[in-house]
């Protein structure tokens, strides 16, 4: 169940790292209001997976689903550049994230 809460948590990252660009340095109200509770959550989330996994596999996985996710947000909503040196990096990301689940007992 930690592994499952703590995909959750990375998700809510890409929430809030996505947001925070709408939000224009938080003084845009809307974008405020549903980036501020998703960055909480996010981190409420972590530290309740950090209960039964190692505080470096929990960061780093959530760190690192933050991370593709925001990249793969950047390219669809923002226009951001596709490439393959980025996509090979995202897929590097991933093998991380697959090796420390793989790696950590729980």
């Amino acid at each position: 169940m930690a592994w499952v809460i703590l995909i959750v948590a990375g998700l809510f990252e890409v929430g809030w790292a996505i947001g925070m660009k709408y939000t224009e340095g938080f003084t845009r109200l809307w974008p405020t209001m549903w980036t501020v509770p998703a960055m909480v959550l996010s981190l409420w989330l972590l530290g309740i997976a950090m209960k039964s996994l190692p505080v470096s596999t929990a960061y780093s996985v959530w760190v690192g689903v933050g991370s593709v996710g925001t990249v793969i947000l950047g390219n669809v909503l923002l226009g951001e550049p596709v490439n393959a040196a980025r996509l090979i990096s995202v897929g590097l990301i991933l093998a991380g994230i697959l090796g420390l689940k793989l790696a950590t007992p729980a």
